[in-house]
């Protein structure tokens, strides 16, 4: 049950866990890469360090002794190409083929170059040589390893999207799944109806307001099959008014539901037109009302307003019940969330869907206060026809 009802924030957390983990890797491996570069440039300065300690081994002709190449004979890592003042090149760690090619030396000190910074060996002043070096075989590799970690990022991305893929298509299931059970209890109310005015007819003499009853009954009963069968295709949506749709809607709510529930409807006397599917977007008020009368246990008040701005029609729906509290807010909306035992939370959902996928608006709990209530918000661009 617990694990249920986090599975949302378990699921955040342990991407969130797995970003950080993953960037934590691709730090430390960078940085163990500046490490090693670095000991590796000590190595080519202790080098020169020594060269330039022990200048009384140049030959008096000017020549650089064969002993820098000696002192750095314990290194065979790091490719090295030494160039003398007269533009001599001698070399270390390159394969044989190329060491002696004066030409492919001069090229390729150019590339360390750019590499690494080149070290000057000076004398009383004077260049000596100039020590190009390049990263040896190990720091070559090492240096792939991030580009290795980010393509392993990139495919963590891919397996986050396919499974929150998977999970938002195992939400949509539950949704559906619960549909048949949302039907049986929408017909349900005008059915349970139907059958009460029949046993009125049958046990009085013939009444036409009980008939009248029965035929708005069986009208709401073909509503709530053309509700569904636009559940899963594009509606058709039409300038309506969305005064005249809410009051039709809440004319049949208000006369069959509890005289415990006080209905304040507070509608503008003028239209106000919007692009609307109106069987659809009555559902959703029918489901805000149920759940505001739901939350107040079938006892207290109910108040829907309907405004408008420059460019949005907007409806709020208050009720007196329980509240809800701030970390819920949107919550609410998923389907399968509901605090009654025998519920299927599928009524703010479906009116989100109604309302955000639909009808391009946007639906939020505006404020709520435990034990005081909930007002729930409603937005929906004008139309300009």
């Amino acid at each position: 049950m617990w694990f249920s009802e986090n599975w949302n924030k378990i699921r955040w957390g342990t991407i969130v866990f797995s970003f950080f983990t993953i960037s934590f890797i691709l730090w430390n491996t960078y940085a163990f890469f500046q490490k090693f570069k670095e000991e590796e440039r000590i190595k080519v300065e202790n080098f020169a360090l020594a060269q330039k300690e022990l200048g009384n081994i140049i030959d008096l002709n000017g020549d650089i002794s064969d002993f820098p190449l000696k002192i750095v004979q314990s290194n065979t890592t790091t490719p090295m190409i030494i160039e003398d003042y007269e533009g001599h090149f001698q070399s270390k760690n390159i394969d044989q083929i190329h060491a002696k090619d004066t030409i492919y030396l001069r090229k390729l000190s150019l590339q360390y170059k750019k590499i690494n910074t080149p070290i000057e060996i000076k004398y009383e002043g004077r260049v000596l040589s100039t020590i190009y070096y390049g990263n040896s075989s190990v720091l070559n590799k090492l240096k792939y390893y991030p580009l290795a970690f980010i393509l392993i990022i990139v495919l963590f991305c891919f397996v986050v999207f396919f499974f929150y893929r998977s999970s938002k298509i195992a939400t949509q299931n539950k949704l559906w799944s619960g549909m048949a059970k949302e039907t049986a209890h929408q017909i349900g109310t005008p059915l349970s109806s139907l059958i009460g005015w029949t046993q009125l007819i049958k046990s009085e003499d013939y009444n036409n307001s009980y008939v009248s009853e029965i035929e708005k009954d069986i009208e709401r009963l073909k509503t709530i099959t053309n509700r569904f069968s636009k559940i899963g295709s594009l509606p058709v949506l039409k300038a309506n008014d969305i005064v005249g749709v809410a009051k039709n809607t809440l004319t049949y709510l208000k006369d069959r539901s509890s005289k415990h529930i006080h209905f304040d409807i507070l509608l503008p006397r003028k239209k106000i037109m919007v692009q609307l599917n109106d069987e659809l977007f009555s559902w959703t008020i029918e489901n805000l009302v149920k759940n505001g009368i739901d939350a107040m246990k079938g006892r207290g008040a109910i108040q829907i307003l309907i405004d408008e701005n420059d460019t949005e029609a907007i409806l709020q729906v208050s009720d007196s019940g329980v509240g809800i509290e701030k970390k819920a807010f949107r919550t609410v909306f998923e389907p399968g969330y509901t605090t009654k035992k025998r519920g299927w939370g599928l009524g703010l959902s479906l009116s989100k869907r109604i309302i955000h996928d639909y009808h391009k608006g946007k639906i939020k709990i505006l404020k709520s206060e435990l034990n005081k209530g909930t007002t729930i918000e409603v937005r929906i661009k004008k139309s300009h026809v």
